[in-house]
């Protein structure tokens, strides 16, 4: 066969081995069968373990084609498939941190401060980094230990919910710290 060509039986074969095989495709006997409550059966023969799953009126399902013998299970196909769209959707949605930002300034009043803390908290809560930085004007900066002060009230009510992933410094004329979740 040419190169880049597929053969089409081992394209069919593939499309198998992906999808799981219910009821009348699992043609391999003995088979292991799980019951519908969870409980081990035992190692029986392909036809009656689609008998057992047809007096239940629910479907025999492979669930561990590759063991010896192959493992199948009596259930509910459609429910089956459900789940595992969900779980599959479950892991797609997870989070993407975001970095925000919290301005101060060495002159914050004490309520502000109170407030700037619970904004800190619902970013925490919400599994997001922190930045919290005090900006410095004119005369300020000869004051480096008023910001200094702030920075520390803050993160002392922080430490609850987080970590601190940079300590406290000066960076030209801000001094910033950075929280992250715990």
């Amino acid at each position: 066969m040419p190169p880049g060509s597929t053969n089409r039986n081992s394209t069919e074969r593939d499309r198998d081995r992906n999808q799981t095989r219910v009821n009348e495709q699992i043609r391999i006997t003995p088979i292991r069968l799980i019951g519908a409550a969870g409980e081990q059966v035992g190692v029986v023969p392909t036809a009656q373990a689609l008998e057992m799953a047809r007096e239940s009126q629910l479907d025999l399902v492979e669930v561990a084609a590759l063991e010896k013998p192959p493992v199948c299970k009596i259930m509910d196909y459609g429910k089956f498939k459900f789940q595992q769209k969900q779980k599959a959707k479950e892991k797609t949605k997870a989070h993407q941190q975001k970095l925000k930002e919290i301005r101060l300034r060495p002159k914050t009043g004490e309520h502000d401060v109170e407030t700037k803390i619970q904004q800190a908290r619902k970013f925490l809560e919400h599994k997001d980094k922190v930045l919290i930085y005090v900006m410095y004007k004119g005369r300020e900066l000869q004051h480096i230990e008023e910001g200094k002060r702030v920075l520390h009230q803050m993160l002392e009510k922080l430490i609850d919910l987080a970590k601190v992933e940079k300590a406290p410094s000066m960076e030209g004329k801000r001094m910033s710290t950075m929280l992250a979740p715990k």
